[in-house]
């Protein structure tokens, strides 16, 4: 599992993202870039990370469904994520 801190710096940063975005997308589209220079480096998409909503994983992220690699292979052994099931032939 991921240290907290970091969790924590990556859930402040969505945070910031989504309260810049319209900002962020009127002075785009302004071709203000002195305005977007102004405004804070985590604002902007680019700096997030995905991360595994469960242990915050950084790597082997499935975007289907938010979760590591990992955490998805112990979901579904355990039934947990419906209609997901081990192959067998």
């Amino acid at each position: 599992m991921a240290r907290k801190s970091v969790i924590a710096r990556e859930r402040k940063r969505e945070k910031l993202v989504a309260k810049y975005a319209k900002k962020r997308a009127a002075l785009k589209a302004a071709g203000d870039y002195e305005g977007l220079d102004k405004l804070p480096r985590n604002a902007s998409p680019v700096r997030l990370h995905n991360r595994c909503r469960l242990t915050g994983r950084p790597k082997g992220y499935m975007r289907k469904f938010g979760i590591s690699r990992v955490t998805f292979r112990e979901m579904a052994s355990e039934g947990k994520i419906p209609g997901i099931t081990k192959s067998s032939w």
